[in-house]
């Protein structure tokens, strides 16, 4: 039996549909309640890969009752945002650009916001600060130094992988999902520990009717997500994106999440070195799991003297 969903306190965000860099993207706005002062601060939140917007509810809601506007978009190819066409893919520039295209249609542009991104999405983030850090009061990557390097030589065997699994998401019929508890199950493959009502307000969000079957779900995000990048990520280039950061950085990994050889290395190239803390006993998905930890170190980050002077 399917557990109801609507015992997530999801905080009643108004949502927009708005359309930057040709891609028509899904945001979801929290306001200060009434009873509360507002601070005048936008805090944009990035989910991370094959993630969504409403992931970030049980930290976006504490958020806006401390004042502050959240908000949270969809990536490209993800929740409710739209899809490359056809031919198209998706790469860490591409990203950067959506970035820098919807800021101006959610904040003047003279206003700073705080920005917090999650893995994938804390990886464009970064990119981002180092070339645009005149937009943002402070900068927050949750579990997101960026991804393993890989070797240059790699490339020929990545462009190969690439393209054999590119024809097989064309030739494939979209996944095809009994219902919520089923997609609840799938979900758990990846983070055992995710149930009860919060796991299936992630799974109705992560899902939408399928177009073959509408008696049956389907995922939300572009399968092509699933296929191999052609191109190798490389440690250098993120370097100089970090070296050139000059905005008050926070940073948050797991006990247990996707932890780096090289960390120490990607830490050292801040300008000024990132205020570090390590959350003892989380995995990767710091924001659906220890999220009142994360919440507590976000405030404390906005508020300190040195995103003040921001």
């Amino acid at each position: 039996m399917t557990e109801p969903t609507d015992r997530i306190d999801s905080g009643a965000p108004r949502t927009h549909f708005i359309e930057a860099n040709g891609i028509l993207h899904h945001v979801l706005e929290w306001l200060p309640p009434d009873s509360v002062a507002a601070r005048g601060e936008t805090v944009l939140l990035c989910h991370g890969f094959l993630d969504f917007a409403h992931s970030w509810v049980l930290v976006a809601v504490p958020l806006a009752r401390q004042g502050y506007r959240v908000l949270a978009f969809d990536w490209r190819g993800h929740g409710q945002s739209g899809w490359v066409g056809a031919g198209g893919y998706y790469h860490f520039p591409d990203y950067v650009q959506d970035l820098e295209r919807l800021l101006p249609r959610l904040v003047p542009s003279d206003e700073r916001v705080h920005l917090v991104g999650h893995s994938m999405g804390a990886t464009a983030c970064a990119m981002f600060a180092g070339v645009r850090s005149e937009r943002l009061r402070s900068l927050s990557l949750l579990e997101g130094l960026g991804p393993p390097s890989s070797p240059l030589e790699s490339a020929p065997d990545r462009y190969k992988s690439w393209l054999s699994s590119c024809a097989r998401v064309d030739e494939k019929p979209p996944t095809l999902i009994a219902d919520l508890s089923d997609a609840l199950r799938r979900m758990r493959v990846q983070n055992s520990q995710l149930g009860g009502a919060f796991g299936l307000f992630l799974a109705e969000h992560a899902t939408m009717p399928a177009l073959a079957a509408p008696e049956q779900l389907t995922w939300r995000f572009d399968p092509r997500h699933r296929t191999t990048s052609p191109l190798p990520f490389r440690a250098e280039m993120f370097l100089a994106f970090l070296a050139r950061i000059q905005v008050p950085t926070l940073v948050l990994l797991g006990e247990k999440g996707y932890r780096l050889a090289d960390e120490a290395v990607r830490l050292a190239a801040f300008p000024q070195p990132p205020a570090v803390q390590e959350l003892a006993g989380t995995g990767h998905m710091l924001h659906w799991f220890a999220a009142e930890e994360v919440l507590a170190a976000l405030l404390a980050h906005f508020q300190s003297g040195s995103a003040r002077d921001v």
